[in-house]
């Protein structure tokens, strides 16, 4: 008997269809470049694309702004299911996710970006409120045709 809703498991895979497959990113590609940037580690050595996972590794992922991001792989699968299927492929550590929440909160309380500019593109009120603007109109150019 087929049961094409079960994941492939396995007892190794690559890392870039892992981190695909546990929806980290949306490509193998993107994986991939990431992982040759050097953002990804597994057991706490700079990984290639091909370097086979096994249940117990420790992925630490760099993210945007500095984030490291660190998950233990419970699970192989070279499917991408849905994203609670996703999440039964690893853990993410209790200091992983306490910095990933510091790092929410720090964004949150952030200063707004347009609130720093100067000047800059001016606001539609803004225009509005120029003195020496006036109001343009098509009839106004058909008088003087």
């Amino acid at each position: 008997m087929n049961d094409r809703s079960a994941p492939a498991v396995q007892d190794r895979l690559r890392l870039d269809k892992w981190l695909w497959a546990a929806r980290f990113y949306k490509t193998r590609s993107l994986a991939a470049e990431d992982i040759d940037k050097g953002r990804i580690q597994v057991n706490e050595q700079v990984a290639k694309a091909s370097r086979e996972l096994r249940p117990g590794d420790r992925v630490d992922m760099r993210q945007a702004g500095g984030l490291v991001r660190t998950v233990v792989v419970q699970a192989l699968s070279a499917v991408r299911g849905p994203a609670p299927q996703a999440q039964l492929l690893y853990t993410e550590t209790p200091g992983s996710i306490q910095r990933r929440q510091q790092y929410a909160e720090q964004r949150r309380q952030g200063v707004e970006p347009a609130d720093t500019l100067q000047q800059g593109r001016p606001t539609k009120r803004d225009r509005r409120d120029l003195a020496d603007w006036q109001r343009w109109s098509a009839s106004v150019d058909k008088d003087h045709g």
